[in-house]
């Protein structure tokens, strides 16, 4: 493992072998392996929706155990097309997920999964519990109304400058409603809009993941494949509720309490607040938890990386989290 204090994780690596699935007529994902091909099995779930796997996602995982697979989520990175929300729902990113599962020969797999890839973590494992040999979550998004509205409206209280840029192109009558309004521009017939109010989503997000300051990856969230697949999927998904009943997600844990997790937390995390990972693990106290003291939102923060891949090792060498 990395001894960098600053970044401790393991070193980069290669896919060994890498595809795509036709899951639909409309959709085809990308996916891919690294590790040790005969390893414990790891399923890696991006964030977003529609943010798209990094390089750095690999290194979570000890290479010389784990077999990691990893895939772009429908309308995300290199799956294509590249921000479409059509027949892309979270029941449908379910049974993608079970279609890789099954093409793979995997019989279970520990699920590890930040911000939304949190959310479809637990989506994905209470509706196939039999599949998960455990669940590493990190920033913990249930998608409810009042996550959707403080992402929207409330980050403004910590971020008034850049809440600010955010809403600039959209004229005053229409702030009432943000969302609508940037839907509006997000799924039009006016290409030109659309990228706008991308990268305006793309920058605002990116722009509060950080405890301090990362001009870089505002950058990189602001450049048009991220910004589209981000904007477009994330409004989509925050219109229709992530397609959940009402606090689904805390309501079902039931199904999956039996099994060994660890939650991850930044404490000051202005994406996903931490009061819905204390929500969760309220309702599911078997699970290990553990809040960063100085760490926003991002899973490259040094202490979330650092409990991320402690996690990971303990899951490798114990075969569950205490």
């Amino acid at each position: 493992m990395s001894t960098n204090a600053t970044l401790p994780l393991f070193p980069p690596i290669e896919p060994y072998r890498s595809g795509t699935l036709a899951v639909d007529d409309r959709h085809t994902i990308y996916w891919e392996e690294c590790g040790n091909p005969q390893g414990q099995p790891v399923l890696f779930l991006h964030g977003g929706p529609g943010a798209g796997l990094s390089p750095k996602h690999r290194r979570y995982f000890d290479p010389a155990h784990y077999r990691i697979v990893l895939f772009d989520q429908r309308g995300a990175g290199r799956s294509t097309p590249l921000g479409e929300y059509r027949d892309n729902t979270t029941p449908l990113l379910i049974a993608d997920i079970e279609r890789l599962r099954t093409m793979l020969n995997i019989e279970r797999w520990l699920v590890f999964g930040g911000s939304w890839g949190s959310t479809l973590a637990l989506a994905y494992g209470q509706a196939h519990p039999e599949a998960c040999s455990g669940f590493v979550l990190r920033g913990i998004f249930l998608c409810t109304p009042e996550e959707i509205d403080w992402f929207m409206n409330g980050m403004r209280w910590f971020f008034p400058e850049v809440h600010e840029e955010f809403v600039r192109q959209i004229p005053p009558q229409e702030r009432g409603d943000l969302l609508q309004a940037f839907a509006r521009r997000l799924f039009g017939d006016d290409e030109a809009a659309c990228l706008r109010a991308a990268r305006a989503w793309g920058r605002y997000e990116g722009s509060c993941l950080y405890l301090l300051p990362q001009p870089d990856l505002v950058d990189d969230f602001a450049t048009e494949t991220t910004s589209i697949g981000v904007g477009r999927l994330e409004a989509h998904y925050f219109l229709n509720a992530g397609f959940f009943s009402e606090d689904q997600l805390i309501r079902n844990v039931g199904r999956i309490r039996h099994l060994p997790a660890v939650i991850v937390q930044g404490r000051y995390d202005m994406v996903c607040p931490p009061l819905s990972a204390y929500r969760l693990h309220q309702a599911w106290p078997e699970a290990a938890f553990h809040m960063i003291p100085d760490a926003g939102h991002a899973g490259l923060e040094p202490g979330i990386a650092r409990a991320l891949v402690t996690a990971t090792e303990q899951f490798k060498l114990q075969g569950r989290f205490y």
